[in-house]
C-alpha cells in the first residue's frame, strides 16, 4: 500500500513531510508559477532555521531566476521580516520558507503579496492553477533573473519595533525586566532577544542557537513549555517568552514558572493597544472569549474571521481595525504590518506590565477565567460527513446553541462553545471547547471525542 503523502496546499502555505509530500520536484513547480505569475520584478526569499532549509531554498531561487525574477535573499529571519522587506524592498512578492508550528520534518513555502500579505485565496488559486498545468514563463539565458542578499532586515524590524508609540520604552526601561527567551534555536533566536535587551530587559538565552535543532516540539503550548518554566524559577526572571520556528506567535510563562497559555498573549496585547488607540478588533472563530471581553470593555467592537492568518487581515481591512490576531499567540498590528508578529506581542507586554505596573500573573488575573480544551486528531476520509452528523446530533451532546458554519462548525450556548474543523496547516482535524466551567468543559469533550472515534 502506498504511503499516503503528507501535504497540506492553502494561502496559509505549501507545507508537506520532506521527502513525503515536499520535493525539490514540488518545490520547483510552485516557485516557477509564483514567478511567472507575478512575471517580472523582485522576489524577497527568508527561511527559518530549519536544517531542510538550504536545499528547500536552493530549489527555489534556482526556480525564480529561471523565469526572470530577481531575488534578494535576507537570510533565517522571523516570518514576519520578511513582510517587512517586500514593502521595504517594493518588491513584486516574498516567499518564507517555513514550516511554522509543525515539527521538524515538515517544510513549506509561504507566499506573499506585494502589499506584504499572504496572497489572498484568489491569488493562490490562480497559483495552483499554473503549477498544476505546468505553465511556467522560463526564460532565455540572457534574460534570467539576479541573486543579491540583502541581511539588514532583522534590525529594521527591531528598530520599527521600538519606534512606535504604543510601545512605552521609557516605563519598560525604568522597570528593568528579566526575561528568559525560549526562541527554539529557530528564526527568533537574534531578533527576539536582541529586541528585549534594547529595551532594556536583561535576558537570558534558551534555545536560542538559531541551528534548527529544535529542542522542544515546536508548536509553544503549555505542555511544551516546562524547561522554560524551569528557566524562570531558577533565574527569578520576571517572565518567559517562547516562540515557534518561524516567530511569528508568542507564548508566556509568569515569574512562578507556570504557562499562561498562548490565548492571554493576544489579550494582553488587545488591552493595552485599545487603552490609546480606538476602532474594532478582529479575532478568528477558534479564539478565547476572553480577548473578545477585554475588548468590548475597552469599548471596541469584536468581529471573527475564519482561521488563518490571511482571513483576519483580510477581515481586518474590511473593518478597519486598530488591533487583531489570533489566538496562538499571534498578534497583528496593523498600524505596523499586517501579519502575526512575535516581536510586537513581546514589547507589548513589557509595555502592559510596565505602564500597568503589574507583574504578568497579575495581568493575568485581571481577565475573565475560563477553561479551554484543544485536542487534535487523524483527519478521518469522511470528515465532512461525521460533521453532517454531528451537527444534527449537537442538540442532544451541547444542548441548545447558535451555529457559526464558516469555519468547521462552532456551537455557541450560554456557558461558552465548542468548534471542530478541518486544519489549514496538518492532515488532522481540531476540536477547542470553552466553557465557564471546567467540569463543563471536560464533560463536552468527552462526549464530542467519543462521537467522532
Amino acid at each position: 500500500m502506498k504511503k499516503k503523502l503528507e501535504l497540506k496546499e492553502s494561502t496559509s502555505g505549501v507545507r508537506g513531510v520532506v521527502g513525503n509530500g515536499l520535493d525539490p520536484v514540488l518545490v520547483v513547480r510552485y516557485a516557477s508559477a509564483f514567478g511567472t505569475m507575478l512575471k517580472s520584478g523582485k522576489v524577497v526569499l527568508g527561511r527559518d532555521s530549519r536544517t531542510t532549509g538550504p536545499m528547500v531554498r536552493d530549489a527555489v531561487v534556482s526556480s525564480l531566476l529561471s523565469v526572470g525574477i530577481d531575488v534578494v535573499d535576507i537570510g533565517v529571519v522571523p516570518t514576519p521580516t520578511v513582510e517587512i522587506a517586500v514593502k521595504e524592498l517594493k518588491a513584486k512578492g516574498g516567499i518564507c520558507i517555513t514550516a511554522s508550528h509543525n515539527p521538524a520534518q515538515w517544510n513549506a513555502l509561504k507566499f506573499f503579496s506585494a502589499t506584504g500579505d499572504f496572497v489572498t485565496p484568489a491569488q493562490f488559486k490562480k497559483l495552483k492553477a499554473l503549477k498544476d498545468d505546468d505553465k511556467f514563463d522560463f526564460k532565455p539565458h540572457n534574460r534570467l533573473g539576479a541573486l543579491t542578499f540583502d541581511d539588514r532586515f532583522v534590525d529594521l524590524h527591531i528598530k520599527k519595533v521600538l519606534a512606535l508609540k504604543v510601545v512605552n520604552k521609557a516605563a519598560v526601561r525604568r522597570a528593568r525586566f528579566t526575561v528568559v527567551v525560549d526562541a527554539i534555536n529557530g528564526a527568533g533566536s537574534r531578533a527576539l532577544p536582541e529586541l528585549l535587551e534594547r529595551m532594556g530587559a536583561r535576558v537570558i538565552r534558551l534555545n536560542c542557537k538559531g541551528d534548527g535543532d529544535f529542542f522542544r516540539e515546536p508548536e509553544p503550548t503549555p505542555e511544551h513549555l516546562k524547561q522554560l518554566g524551569a528557566a524562570v524559577k531558577r533565574h527569578k526572571a520576571d517572565l518567559g517568552m517562547a516562540c515557534d520556528p518561524d516567530a511569528d506567535r508568542l507564548a508566556l510563562v509568569d515569574h512562578t514558572g507556570t504557562p499562561i497559555g498562548e490565548e492571554l498573549t493576544l489579550a494582553i496585547a488587545v488591552k493595552h493597544v485599545l487603552r490609546t488607540e480606538k476602532g474594532p478588533t478582529v479575532i478568528n472563530l477558534s479564539t478565547s472569549t476572553v480577548t473578545a471581553e477585554a475588548a468590548r470593555e475597552s469599548g471596541s467592537r469584536v468581529y471573527l474571521s475564519k482561521v488563518g492568518e490571511s482571513n483576519v487581515v483580510e477581515l481586518m481591512r474590511r473593518k478597519k481595525a486598530v488591533i487583531g490576531g489570533e489566538g496562538n499567540g499571534g498578534v497583528i498590528y496593523p498600524r505596523f504590518h499586517a501579519g502575526r508578529d512575535s516581536l510586537i506581542a513581546a514589547a507589548l507586554t513589557l509595555s502592559a506590565m510596565a505602564v500597568e505596573k503589574k507583574s504578568l500573573a497579575d495581568l493575568v488575573q485581571s481577565f475573565g477565567r475560563y477553561y479551554t480544551m484543544k485536542t487534535k486528531a487523524a483527519m478521518p476520509d469522511d470528515f465532512d460527513q461525521r460533521l453532517a452528523r454531528f451537527a444534527k446530533a449537537a442538540p442532544g451532546i451541547i444542548g441548545t446553541s447558535k451555529i457559526d458554519r464558516q469555519d468547521g462548525l462552532r456551537f455557541d450556548f450560554a456557558d461558552g462553545w465548542v468548534q471542530i474543523r478541518a486544519s489549514n496547516t496538518e492532515p488532522i482535524f481540531r476540536l477547542i471547547i470553552e466553557t465557564n466551567d471546567e467540569r463543563l468543559t471536560a464533560g463536552l469533550g468527552r462526549k464530542v471525542i467519543s462521537f467522532f472515534k
